[in-house]
C-alpha cells in the first residue's frame, strides 16, 4: 500500500510539472467517448437496410451513461474539493491563531526589553544598527528610524577594562555622555543569529551602573583615606611612644638607681611608688601600641619550635611575685600527652596567656589561679585553661568584655583599673593564630578562660629532657592550707602512678602518718613554721622524702628555722623537672641547703661581672638618659663616653679607631639631631667595609617598638636593639652575651 501511494505521488508531481500531457489525455478520452457515442447514434439512423431501434437505443443509452458518469465524476470531485477546502480553512485558522500568538509573544518581549530599562542594540557585521530599543535611543538622543541602518555610536568619556568570559561574551564598563550627565554603563556583547543563512549580529546589552560604580569609588576613596588615617595614627603612636618612653626611661631608670642607694624607710616607700607608677605607665603604653598593631593588621606570626612546658612554667614564675604579694597561689599543669615541643608563635602565645593570667590575679582576692594545658578537640589542637577563684563575670557582660575599651562593670573598672583592651587584643591574636577563646564564669565563684589553638608537634632530634617517673604503688601526702597548687600536683602524681592524699590540717596529717609507709610528704610553708617543723620531725620514721614547699619571699624565714628533718625543698610554683628530681633522689643524698644556695647567688652574680670593663661609645641626645646610661654602665664595670648627636659619635669613633683604641661597643640612639642613628650606623659600616678586622658591634637604643623600625636598624647594619625604658638586667645580659660571642677582652 505504501509503495502504491509513493507511485501515485510521483505520478501526480510529474503531471503537475507537465500539465499539457494531462490536457491531451483528457481531451483524447472525451473525444473518444463522444466520437464513439455519436458514431453509434448516427450509424443506427443512417443504416441502409432499415431503422434499427436497438442500435439507436444502444447509442442513446451509451450517451446517457456517459453523461451520468460525467455527472458522478464531477460530484465526487466537488465533494473532494469541499473536503480539501475545509481542511485548508482549518489549517488557515490554526496558522492565523499561531501568527497571532507569535505577534503577542513578540510584543511581550518587546515590552519587556523596553520596560527593564537596559540598553539593547544589534549591529550587523559592518557595524550598522539593525535594532535599538527606546532606552538606547533616549541615551543616544537620536530617533529609532535614524539609528536603523546607521553606524552611530555613543560618546565614550572613559573606557574600562575588557574581560572575556569562557562563552565568548565581552564584558566592560564605559562612562558615556548622556542627556542627564555622564553615566556608567556595564556592557555585555555577544554574537547572535536572528535569520537562518544570514551572518551573525553583535548584540550589545548595557545596564546603567552609575550608582554602583560611584559607590565603589566612594568606598575605595574611603578605604584609602582610612588606610592613610591608620598610617598617620601609627606614625603618631610611634612618635608619641618615643616621646613618652624617653622621659619614662629616666623615671624608671633613675628610680632604680636611687633604690640602690642608702634610703630611709619612708624614702624607699616613695621611690618604690615612683617606680611602680612608671612600670604601670609603661604597661599602658605597650597595650596601646599592641592595640594599634592589631587594628592595623600588622601582626606577623612566627612559626618556630618552642618548648611548651617551659613556656607555661616561665609564665607562672613571672607572675608568681604578683600573686604571692596578694596572698594567693598560682600554679601550672601541662598534660604529658602533649608533645614536648610545638611549632607556633611563642611570643604571641605568651602575650595572650600573660594577659589572661594577669587579669585573673588582678580580680582574685582569695584562692588562686591555675594555668592548665591539655589536648583539645582536634588532634593538633591544644587547650589552655586559665582558671581563677575571683569575683567572676556576669552573663550579660561575658560577650561584651571582648570588645575594645569594654569592661564587665564600670564600678569594678574604677576599683581595679585597666583600659579594657587586653581581652580584645588577646581575642584578635588568638583568631589570627587560627584558634578561638571562650569564657565560662559564675559571679562570686570565679572564671575560666579557654584558649584553643592548633599547634603542630615539632620534628626535633633532641632527646627528651623530661622523663616521667614510675611511682606505682607509692603513697604521697600533700599538706597545704590552700588547694590550688596541691590539686595540680596531685593530678600530676596520679598520672605518674602514685596514690595521693591531700590534707589541709597539720594535726590530721600527723594522725595519718602511722597508717602506712609514705614515699614522700610535701609540706607547704604556708602552714606556719612550728607546724611545718613538727610534721617533719613526726614523719622521720614514716616518710622517705620530707619536702618543704615555699615561695621565694619566705626563703629567709625558712633559712632562719632550717631543720635537718627535711630531705629537700621545692620553690613554688613547682616545675615538673624539680618535682621529679626530689621524688626520685636517693634518701642518702641530701638536697643542697638553702644557706649554700643563698651564698651562691651573690657569687654567681659577681662572676658575671667582667674582670676588665668594656669601652663603650654612647650616642644619646637626652641628658637624663645619657646620665642614666653612664651610671648603669659604670655600675656594671664598663667605661662609657657620651656623645649628643650622630656627628659627634662618628668623629669619636673615627678618632678612637685611628688612635688604635677602638670602642668595644656602640650604643646608638635612633633619633638624634644633625645625624640620626640609622645614618650614622650606615657611615660606620661603609667605613669598615674597606678595612680589615672585625667590625664594631652596634646596639640601637630606641623607644620605637614597631617592626618597621627594627628592620631599619638591621638593614643599617646594627647587631641588635635595646628598647627604652632600659632594664638593667636586660642591658647586663646583652653586654655579657655580646662579649662572650665576640670574645671581647673584659
Amino acid at each position: 500500500m505504501g509503495r502504491f501511494l509513493r507511485i501515485k505521488l510521483r505520478l501526480r508531481r510529474f503531471l503537475r510539472r507537465h500539465s499539457w500531457i494531462t490536457l491531451i489525455v483528457r481531451s483524447f478520452m472525451i473525444f473518444s467517448a463522444a466520437f464513439g457515442g455519436a458514431f453509434g447514434f448516427i450509424t443506427g439512423i443512417l443504416s441502409d437496410k432499415s431503422y434499427d431501434p436497438h442500435l439507436f437505443a444502444i447509442g442513446v443509452s451509451f450517451l446517457f451513461a456517459l453523461a451520468c458518469l460525467w455527472i458522478v465524476t464531477q460530484g465526487i470531485r466537488l465533494r473532494l474539493m469541499r473536503k480539501k477546502l475545509r481542511t485548508i480553512a482549518l489549517h488557515n485558522e490554526a496558522m492565523a491563531d499561531r501568527n497571532w500568538e507569535l505577534q503577542e509573544a513578540e510584543q511581550r518581549v518587546s515590552n519587556l526589553f523596553e520596560a527593564q530599562g537596559d540598553l539593547i542594540v544589534l549591529r550587523d557585521y559592518e557595524g550598522r544598527i539593525t535594532y535599538a530599543n527606546d532606552a538606547y535611543c533616549e541615551l543616544a538622543q537620536v530617533p529609532r528610524d535614524s539609528l536603523i541602518g546607521s553606524t552611530v555610536s555613543l560618546k565614550v568619556l572613559e573606557q574600562g577594562d575588557v574581560a572575556l568570559e569562557p562563552n565568548g561574551t565581552r564584558v566592560y564598563d564605559q562612562r558615556i555622555e548622556g542627556p542627564l550627565g555622564a553615566r556608567w554603563i556595564a556592557w555585555r556583547e555577544g554574537f547572535v543569529r536572528n535569520n537562518a543563512g544570514m551572518p551573525a549580529e553583535v548584540q550589545s546589552v548595557g545596564r546603567d551602573v552609575t550608582d554602583r560604580t560611584e559607590t565603589e569609588r566612594a568606598l575605595g576613596e574611603a578605604r584609602d583615606q582610612a588606610d592613610a588615617a591608620n598610617r598617620a595614627k601609627s606614625r603618631f603612636l610611634a612618635m608619641a611612644s618615643h616621646e613618652i618612653r624617653t622621659p619614662l626611661n629616666g623615671i624608671i631608670g633613675m628610680s632604680g638607681l636611687l633604690m640602690d642607694t642608702s634610703l630611709t624607710q619612708e624614702q624607699t616607700t616613695y621611690v618604690k611608688a615612683v617606680k611602680t607608677s612608671g612600670d604601670a605607665l609603661l604597661a599602658l603604653i605597650e597595650e596601646l601600641l599592641d592595640y594599634s598593631k592589631v587594628e592595623a593588621g600588622k601582626i606577623d606570626l612566627e612559626h618556630r619550635p618552642f618548648a611548651l612546658s617551659g613556656l607555661i612554667e616561665d609564665i607562672t614564675e613571672l607572675l608568681a611575685p604578683r600573686a604571692q604579694a596578694k596572698g594567693i597561689e598560682i600554679a601550672a599543669y601541662v598534660d604529658e600527652r602533649l608533645p614536648l615541643q610545638v611549632i607556633g608563635d611563642a611570643a604571641r602565645l605568651r602575650q595572650v596567656l600573660l594577659n589572661l593570667a594577669g587579669n585573673a590575679i588582678k580580680f582574685t582576692a582569695t584562692g588562686g589561679v591555675a594555668l592548665i594545658v591539655e589536648p583539645g578537640i582536634s588532634p593538633s589542637e591544644i587547650s589552655f585553661l586559665v582558671r581563677d577563684t575571683g569575683i567572676g563575670i556576669a552573663p550579660e557582660a561575658q560577650q561584651r568584655i571582648f570588645r575594645e575599651f569594654e569592661q564587665a562593670d564600670e564600678r569594678i573598672a574604677r576599683s581595679y583599673g585597666g583600659t579594657g583592651l587586653g581581652l580584645s587584643i588577646s581575642d584578635r591574636i588568638v583568631k589570627r593564630m587560627g584558634g578561638r577563646i571562650g569564657l565560662a564564669s559564675t559571679p562570686g565563684s570565679g572564671s575560666t578562660f579557654e584558649v584553643s589553638i592548633p599547634l603542630a608537634a615539632a620534628e626535633t632530634d633532641e632527646a627528651n629532657t623530661f622523663t616521667a617517673p614510675d611511682l606505682s604503688n607509692q603513697s604521697i601526702m600533700l599538706i597545704a592550707p590552700q588547694s590550688i597548687e596541691v590539686a595540680l600536683i596531685s593530678r600530676r602524681l596520679q598520672r605518674w602512678g602514685a596514690q595521693t592524699s591531700i590534707v589541709s590540717d597539720a594535726e590530721v596529717a600527723e594522725a595519718l602518718l602511722p597508717e602506712r609507709s609514705w614515699h614522700a610528704i610535701l609540706i607547704d610553708h604556708a602552714l606556719g613554721t612550728p607546724a611545718m617543723e613538727a610534721l617533719a620531725n613526726a614523719a622521720r620514721n614514716h616518710a622517705v622524702h620530707r619536702i618543704v614547699m615555699f615561695t621565694p619571699a619566705t626563703r629567709q624565714e625558712l633559712l632562719a628555722s632550717s631543720t635537718p628533718a627535711f630531705t629537700g625543698y621545692l620553690v613554688k610554683p613547682l616545675r615538673a623537672s624539680s618535682l621529679v628530681a626530689r621524688l626520685t633522689a636517693s634518701p642518702e643524698v641530701a638536697a643542697p641547703s638553702l644557706a649554700m644556695e643563698a651564698l651562691a647567688e651573690p657569687a654567681a652574680a659577681a662572676a658575671q661581672l667582667p674582670d676588665k670593663g668594656l669601652s663603650i661609645l654612647v650616642a644619646e641626645d637626652n641628658e637624663i638618659n645619657a646620665l642614666l646610661m653612664r651610671s648603669l654602665l659604670s655600675r656594671l664595670g664598663h667605661t662609657a663616653l657620651i656623645t649628643t648627636n650622630g656627628e659627634q659619635a662618628m668623629e669619636s669613633w673615627l678618632s678612637a679607631k685611628s688612635a688604635g683604641t677602638p670602642y668595644d661597643l656602640v650604643l646608638m640612639d635612633i633619633q638624634m639631631p644633625r645625624l640620626n642613628g640609622i645614618e650614622t650606623t650606615k657611615r660606620i659600616r661603609a667605613h669598615e667595609a674597606g678595612e680589615p678586622g672585625r667590625r664594631t658591634p652596634i646596639l640601637a637604643l630606641t623607644a620605637n617598638t614597631l617592626v618597621e623600625d627594627r628592620y631599619a636598624c638591621f638593614e643599617a647594619g646594627m647587631d641588635g636593639f635595646l628598647i627604652k625604658p632600659l632594664d638593667r638586667d636586660k642591658l647586663q645580659e646583652a653586654l655579657a652575651g655580646l662579649a662572650a660571642s665576640r670574645h671581647l677582652a673584659a
